[in-house]
């Protein structure tokens, strides 16, 4: 199972890249424990000065912007 969490403070960007992940590991039949991190200190502890971020297995592999649905499909495989 893949630990991904996306990391914001609650805009509509980063609810849009929460429900792209969902919707990507569900068409892909992969489980994902998936947690939503809005605590500023929290957020910049992952190095992220940017939001949306998305961390995949506790390393960030986007930051700033909603992600591609195949960049997000990449990070799952």
């Amino acid at each position: 199972m893949k630990s991904v969490k996306v990391l914001g403070s609650g805009c509509a960007k980063c609810a849009t890249t929460t429900e792209l992940v969902k919707q990507v590991a569900a068409a892909k039949g992969i489980a994902i424990d998936l947690e939503k991190i809005e605590d500023l200190a929290r957020i910049v502890g992952f190095g992220v000065l940017s939001t949306p971020a998305v961390v995949v297995d506790g390393k960030v592999v986007h930051a700033g912007g909603v992600p591609e649905r195949a960049k997000i499909e990449d990070w799952l495989a």
